[in-house]
C-alpha cells in the first residue's frame, strides 16, 4: 500500500480508540452514574476530566516528538491511553472515574497531535485533503458502532467491558506504528519552554475545571471560584510571558495567519455546540424518554453514519466551492441540525429522529474536515508541530466547554421547572443555547479570504464559483 494511504490508516487506529470511546461513554452514562452512585449530570466531570488532561499536555506533545521521535511517543501514548482504559473498568466511585479519565487524556494528549504532525509532514500539501479524509474515515467507524455497541454492552452485559475493548484495538496500534511509521524527530532541538507550560497548563486547568464543576455542588463555592479566578491569572500570566519568550510552549504569534486563526477561532466556537451533541443526546433518549442503552445507541449512530458519507466527498466540495463559502454555509446548515434535536419528542418516529441525525452528521463532518485543514494553509514545515500543539488544544477545551455548558442548561432548567428528576423538556433549551453559539462561528469565517486555502484543495485561484452557488 503507498505511504500516502498507510501512514494516515495507522494514525486512524488510535483516533478509532478515541473516536470509539467518546461515542461508548456518551451512551453508557446512565448506567455508569447509577452503578458508581452519582447522577447522571455529575458525570460531566469524567468527560470534561479527559478533555481537560487533553488540554493541559497536549502543548508538550510537539516539543516531545521532536526530541524523542514521533513514534516512540505515538506508540508510548497509545500504551498510556490503554492503561487509562483499563483503570476507567477498575473504577468503584466518580472520583476513581474522574482520575481514571485524566490518565486517558494523558495519554491522548500525545497520541492524536502526534499523530497529525506525523501526516502533516508525510503528505504534500496538495494530497492533504484526502489524506485527512483518509485519516478520519476509518476513524469515524468508532463512532458509528460505538453508541449500539456501548448501548449493547451496557444492556447486556456490564459498563466496565466498554473500556477493556481499547486493549487489543491499542495493541494492534502499537504494531502498525512499530512497523511502518519513522522515528523521525527535529535535527535541532528546541529548548523547551517548561515555565510558559506551567503558566497554560494552571490556567487551563482552573478554568476549564472551574467551569466544569459550576452549579453542580461537587465542591464548595469558594473553591469552584478560586479555580476561575486562578486559571484567568496564570493564562494571563501565559500571554504576557509569551511575548518575551524566543520559542514558548503555545505559539500564539500563529494567529497572526489568517487561515489558522479563523481555524482555531472559528472551529473554537462552531465545537461549542457540536461538542455537546454526544453528551445531551444519549442523556435525552435514555434518562427523558427512557429508552435502554442500546435503543439509544442504536439512534445516536445515524450521526456517525451521515459522517461517513461526506468524507468521500470532503475533498470535491473544497474544490469547487473553497473553504471560505463551504466553512460559512455548514456553520449554519450544522447549527440547524443541532437546534433540531430541542424538538425531539417520545413520541417522534425513530425513523425522523434517524434521518435528523443522519444529514446533521453528514454536514458537520465536512466543517470538521475543512477546519482542521485549512489550520495548515500557511504553515511552513518547520512550525508544524507548534501549530498541532495549538489546534488540539483549542479542540479540546472547546468540547469540553461545550459539555460544560450543555449540562449547566440541562440543570438551570430542571431547576426553573422544579424537576427533582431529569424530564425530557428539559433538554430542549440547551439544545437551542448550544445551537446558536454554534452558528455565531459563521461571523468568524466570513473574514476569510475567498481564496483562503485554494492551494490544499485545488481550487483555482480567483473561481468566479463562490458561495452563491451553495
Amino acid at each position: 500500500m503507498r505511504r500516502d494511504r498507510i501512514v494516515p490508516l495507522i494514525i486512524a487506529v488510535a483516533l478509532f480508540m478515541e473516536n470509539m470511546d467518546s461515542t461508548v461513554i456518551a451512551t453508557s452514562l446512565p448506567a455508569i452514574a447509577a452503578d458508581i452512585g452519582t447522577n447522571p449530570l455529575a458525570l460531566k466531570l469524567a468527560v470534561t476530566s479527559y478533555l481537560l488532561s487533553l488540554a493541559v499536555f497536549i502543548p508538550a506533545s510537539g516539543w516531545t516528538a521532536d526530541r524523542f521521535g514521533a513514534r516512540t511517543v505515538f506508540r508510548t501514548a497509545i500504551g498510556v491511553f490503554v492503561l487509562g482504559s483499563i483503570a476507567c473498568a477498575l473504577s468503584t466511585s466518580l472520583t476513581d472515574f474522574v482520575f481514571a479519565r485524566i490518565l486517558q487524556g494523558m495519554g491522548g494528549a500525545m497520541m492524536t497531535p502526534v499523530g497529525r504532525m506525523v501526516l502533516v509532514r508525510s503528505i504534500s500539501r496538495r494530497e492533504l485533503v484526502a489524506a485527512m479524509a483518509w485519516v478520519t474515515t476509518p476513524a469515524l467507524i468508532g463512532p458509528v458502532i460505538g453508541p449500539p455497541v456501548g448501548g449493547f454492552i451496557t444492556t447486556f452485559a456490564t459498563w466496565h467491558w466498554i473500556f477493556l475493548i481499547n486493549v487489543p484495538i491499542g495493541i494492534l496500534g502499537i504494531v502498525l506504528a512499530t512497523r511502518y511509521i519513522e522515528d523521525v524527530r527535529a535535527e535541532h532541538h528546541e529548548r523547551f519552554d517548561i515555565l510558559g507550560m506551567i503558566y497554560a497548563g494552571l490556567g487551563i486547568a482552573g478554568l476549564a475545571f472551574g467551569l466544569s464543576v459550576l452549579g453542580l455542588n461537587f465542591l464548595p463555592w469558594p473553591v469552584v471560584a478560586s479555580l476561575i479566578v486562578c486559571g484567568a491569572i496564570f493564562t494571563t500570566a501565559y500571554v504576557v510571558h509569551a511575548k518575551h519568550t524566543a520559542i514558548p510552549a503555545l505559539d500564539l504569534t500563529l494567529f497572526k495567519l489568517p487561515t489558522f486563526r479563523a481555524s482555531v477561532l472559528g472551529g473554537f466556537i462552531f465545537r461549542i455546540g457540536i461538542g455537546a451533541l454526544p453528551f445531551l443526546l444519549p442523556l435525552m433518549l435514555q434518562v427523558g424518554f427512557g429508552k435502554s442503552p442500546f435503543e439509544s445507541g442504536l439512534i445516536t449512530f445515524a450521526a456517525a453514519v451521515g459522517a461517513m458519507g461526506m468524507k468521500m466527498a470532503a475533498a470535491t466540495m473544497l474544490k469547487r466551492f473553497g473553504f471560505r463559502a463551504i466553512l460559512m454555509f455548514n456553520a449554519i446548515l450544522s447549527s440547524c441540525f443541532l437546534a433540531a434535536c430541542a424538538f425531539f419528542t417520545e413520541a417522534m418516529p425513530i425513523a425522523v429522529m434517524f434521518a435528523i441525525l443522519l444529514v446533521g452528521g453528514f454536514f458537520r463532518s465536512l466543517q470538521f474536515t475543512s477546519i482542521n485543514t485549512i489550520a495548515y494553509a500557511e504553515i511552513e514545515q518547520a512550525r508544524v508541530s507548534r501549530a498541532t500543539a495549538l489546534v488540539s488544544v483549542g479542540q479540546q477545551l472547546s468540547i469540553s466547554t461545550g459539555v460544560a455548558l450543555g449540562a449547566l442548561a440541562v440543570d438551570l432548567t430542571a431547576q426553573f421547572r422544579g424537576h427533582a428528576q431529569l424530564q425530557a423538556e428539559d433538554f430542549q433549551a440547551a439544545f437551542l443555547i448550544v445551537a446558536v453559539i454554534s452558528a455565531l462561528s459563521v461571523f468568524i469565517f466570513a473574514r476569510l479570504h475567498t481564496d483562503a486555502g485554494a492551494e490544499l484543495s485545488g481550487r483555482a485561484l480567483n473561481d468566479p464559483k463562490p458561495a452563491a452557488e451553495l
